[in-house]
């Protein structure tokens, strides 16, 4: 595959305009923060990785070449296009995200971050995430990245078994993913995430908690466990629904879950979402946003995002998603300036939804302030206060409804689908007979 690899001219040149955001940060001084319907999150898709892990159905392709040099001015380009149309004048974090973006080249990721700053405001300690597997940033690659810009690693182990690693399709071996584990840690100390799967067929519980416990012993201060969801199409679910391999046990899945957040708490970290544990306050701001339903804009092909454009009113916020296939989005970006393939306006109630399925996945829950930046008339209260259902999840101490607002207990976390399946009914049944309470947050 040629994929252009990261030559000291390009790493020079990523670093200079690095160095010119930063300086033209300190120029203007600290920007006052900007309202909600100017800030958002910028969400960035490479497509392309060097092969198709086994239990991958993500937007991603494996190219015999990559016009890198077209594809990082389609990506300035939509950038440019959808700040202009969001009215958005404050990025506050980047996510490089894919398919493999540590397989760009630093000076791409740089010009995506100097387009974004030179058409908002990208402050210079923004969080700028990479996404990376082992054998694609080696120690060199990933301070060449550093220089560009990036600030917090993301790195994708999924386990430390090599057996289980053939499984998924990796391409690399534990001692590559501790190598690379270690130099990220060296050049972001205190910045470096790591991803850990769960659930693997015939995988048992022991032997997942040794590799947790191995990974503990040298790992930074984020982590994520990830369950394996067979999803239709991958390889992994072929071999399962054709019993060449067995299918995954959820209860021993559910065991790992349990066993493995348990040991991250007594390590010092903080379950601050289902699936993501973070110590000495490394959370990921910008996973942060997704879950308090904040504005984010996603630009390259396939691409998610959440605004209200500009000249809607400031009232109806769109879901938008980019057209999938990287070469007919070129086009289609060259052609109009974005490549947004469907446009669909969010009704109050769906807004609602999202704001109550989002916000319940963090240990901080919906306060009843940040519910009314969304629904002013009709509270928590009104909503929950008087189901019968409500009340038996509250006492069986999975959740909580208080003076704070509404969120789940350590153990409810855990159960959260099942929650749902009560919440959000009562959350319709409450929207159709409106009947808000004079006083808000009880």
């Amino acid at each position: 595959m040629a994929l252009p690899g990261a030559r000291a001219r390009g790493w020079a040149a990523a670093a200079k305009v690095a160095q010119r955001r930063r300086h033209a940060e300190g120029a203007r001084g600290s920007s006052s923060r900007a309202p909600p319907s100017s800030r958002a999150a910028l969400y960035v898709h490479w497509p392309y990785c060097e092969k198709r892990c086994s239990y991958c159905n993500f937007n991603k392709y494996i190219p015999r070449g990559v016009e890198e040099a077209a594809m990082r001015s389609c990506l300035v380009t939509e950038a440019q296009t959808l700040l202009r149309l969001s009215g958005v004048r404050r990025v506050e974090s980047v996510f490089f995200g894919g398919g493999t973006p540590s397989l760009a080249s630093p000076s791409t990721v740089a010009a995506v971050l100097e387009a974004v700053d030179q058409a908002a405001h990208l402050p210079a300690d923004s969080e700028v995430t990479l996404e990376a597997n082992p054998t694609s940033a080696p120690g060199a690659r990933l301070a060449a990245f550093g220089a560009a810009g990036v600030n917090r690693l993301s790195i994708g182990l999924q386990s430390l078994d090599d057996t289980e690693l053939q499984l998924l399709g990796r391409t690399h071996t534990a001692r590559d993913a501790l190598q690379t584990l270690a130099e990220a840690r060296r050049l972001f100390p205190g910045r470096v995430s790591v991803d850990l799967m769960l659930g693997l067929p015939a995988q048992q519980v022991g032997p997942w908690l040794g590799q947790l416990r191995t990974l503990l012993g040298c790992c930074d201060d984020h982590l994520s466990l990830y369950q394996l969801t067979l999803e239709r199409g991958t390889a992994l679910f072929t071999q399962v629904q054709w019993g060449t391999l067995p299918a995954p046990d959820p209860e021993l899945a559910a065991e790992m879950y349990q066993e493995g957040r348990a040991m991250l708490r007594e390590a010092g970290f903080r379950q601050y979402e289902v699936s993501n544990f973070a110590r000495n306050g490394a959370l990921s701001t910008h996973n942060w946003t997704y879950w308090q339903c904040g504005q984010y804009l996603g630009i390259g092909p396939g691409a998610h995002g959440r605004f209200v454009p500009q000249g809607a009113g400031g009232h109806t916020r769109e879901a938008r998603i980019q057209t999938l296939e990287p070469d007919n989005w070129m086009k289609e970006v060259m052609l109009f300036g974005h490549g947004t393939r469907r446009r669909v306006p969010l009704g109050q109630l769906e807004l609602l939804e999202e704001v109550l399925a989002m916000g319940l996945r963090t240990d901080v829950g919906i306060t009843h302030q940040h519910w009314q930046q969304f629904e002013p008339q009709l509270s928590l209260w009104d909503v929950f206060r008087a189901s019968r259902e409500v009340k038996a999840q509250l006492a069986q101490g999975l959740l909580l409804l208080d003076r704070r607002g509404l969120r789940c207990s350590w153990e409810g976390l855990a159960v959260l689908d099942s929650l749902l399946l009560t919440l959000l009914p009562r959350l319709q049944e409450a929207w159709q007979q409106r009947t808000p309470s004079p006083v808000q947050g009880g």
